[in-house]
């Protein structure tokens, strides 16, 4: 059966943006925890020999999510508190402005809500490894090194994406979606 272009993208978008949410950065703390749980590490499959069973895959897929949205549990409750504490405002909204834009609304959300989970699991899944592996090596003597200069530069550019994505997605739909006499003006709001 051939899909037209617009009918791909209406199906590989959603998962996408469920891919990047969750999957990638549950995947990342399930990593660190594959320090403790052998099972987990096994899940994993360090080399072809020891390539994870198709059961595996299943099992590291729905924990990856399942981490994933813990994750997101938490980075809601810590980075995003952060990012609204230190400057990044959440909008007012009226939702029953929503009926005639769902589509321009399901679109900010695919182009910036869900970049934005990516980056701040991303923090939080990042952090929540670093520290396991940490603690998982302390009595190896564990040498400081690029992994930890790695791991500074990528919480840094997550958080910055994070901060960058989430300030887009609240203007955005403020715009959208804001109490019409709330509404900005399209010239008080700067930049795309």
């Amino acid at each position: 059966m051939v899909h037209s272009a617009a009918r791909v993208k209406e199906e590989v978008t959603p998962n996408f943006g469920l891919i990047i949410a969750y999957l990638i950065p549950g995947a990342t703390a399930l990593y660190g925890i594959s320090y403790f749980v052998p099972t987990v590490h096994g899940w994993f499959g360090a080399s072809p020999e020891n390539a994870p069973s198709l059961g595996g895959f299943l099992y590291l897929t729905i924990a990856a999510f399942a981490a994933g949205m813990t994750i997101s549990t938490v980075r809601w409750g810590l980075l995003d508190t952060l990012h609204h504490v230190t400057g990044i405002k959440p909008p007012t909204l009226d939702f029953a402005e929503l009926s005639g834009s769902v589509d321009a609304f399901d679109y900010l959300v695919e182009i910036h809500y869900r970049y934005y989970m990516f980056y701040g699991n991303g923090v939080t899944a990042l952090a929540f490894t670093y520290v396991l592996r940490h603690v998982a090596l302390a009595t190896k003597g564990y040498p400081w090194g690029w992994g930890d200069i790695a791991f500074v530069l990528l919480e840094v550019i997550f958080f910055l994406g994070s901060r960058d994505t989430l300030s887009k997605y609240y203007r955005r739909t403020e715009r959208l979606l804001s109490p019409k006499q709330n509404r900005p003006h399209k010239e008080s709001v700067d930049g795309p």
